[in-house]
């Protein structure tokens, strides 16, 4: 991350609510195939540090990102310095601020949060939290989860905000609203109630947008470093559980995955 954040942009981007096994399922079965062709080796496992949202992204934003399913400890892309940190190694990008999107700043970068869900909105002092971390933020009700055509409204302003910067380092980051409820007007045999296969229709709206936010990140004069990931999944009736913030695997594991954007030559 130390060279990447000297000479590349960088795109962060939650998929809001995506639980991983629907993530890996459409994957294999070749539904995403804009999310194949950038990251064809597929989503990683991980668990997320938050069971919703507001608690996911503080953990995000200060560099703890989801953490891969494994039994080794993996070292983290960037920090914001913490003495006793076990997951801060020599490739860390370690910044002295409190929060990451603060330290890409001091280095630079010109910050832009593209809000997605409520929490983003800035309609209420909570509300206005996470959008604060950045030297500007945008939303609008288009952008929100009752909108169906959410992720092309976002991905139109994220591409117009790419244009105005161009020349310059950029960290975007994007919170995908459309895989939140309500979703169930993804799916055609769906009229009022969320399920899995409405959930797994509105990943699918999403990957068929991803052309316009790609194409436009890779016409500027630098590669985008990509990190995607969900902030944390959604039960539908698993063991009786539905929803999110509360303690089961649909919720805990999410996908994500990291790749470098070329420019156009």
């Amino acid at each position: 991350m130390k060279e990447i954040a000297r000479d590349m942009n960088i795109l962060f981007m939650t998929l809001d609510s995506l639980r991983y096994d629907a993530a890996a399922s459409l994957f294999l079965e070749n539904r995403t195939p804009n999310f194949r062709r950038y990251m064809p080796e597929g989503w990683q496992r991980c668990s997320t540090p938050g069971s919703f949202t507001y608690a996911a992204h503080h953990a995000f934003f200060a560099g703890f990102l989801p953490t891969p399913a494994t039994p080794e400890k993996t070292p983290r892309m960037f920090a914001a310095r913490f003495a006793g940190s076990e997951t801060t190694g020599e490739k860390t990008l370690v910044f002295e601020t409190a929060d990451i999107v603060s330290g890409f700043a001091e280095q630079g970068f010109k910050t832009v949060c593209i809000g997605g869900v409520g929490f983003f909105n800035k309609q209420t002092a909570l509300g206005c939290v996470l959008p604060s971390l950045f030297q500007e933020s945008y939303w609008d009700r288009s952008y929100g989860v009752t909108d169906p055509a959410s992720t092309r409204n976002q991905f139109e302003k994220a591409a117009t905000v790419i244009s105005e910067c161009a020349g310059q380092q950029l960290f975007l980051f994007i919170n995908v609203s459309a895989i939140h409820q309500p979703n169930y007007f993804y799916h055609t045999n769906e009229q009022t109630t969320d399920t899995i296969a409405s959930h797994q229709a509105a990943l699918a709206y999403v990957d068929s947008q991803l052309p316009i936010l790609m194409d436009a990140l890779a016409s500027q004069d630098r590669d985008t470093f990509c990190i995607i990931c969900s902030d944390h999944g959604t039960a539908y009736g698993e063991e009786g559980y539905y929803g999110h913030r509360i303690g089961h695997p649909s919720v805990w594991e999410v996908p994500m995955a990291s790749f470098v954007l070329k420019k156009k030559a």
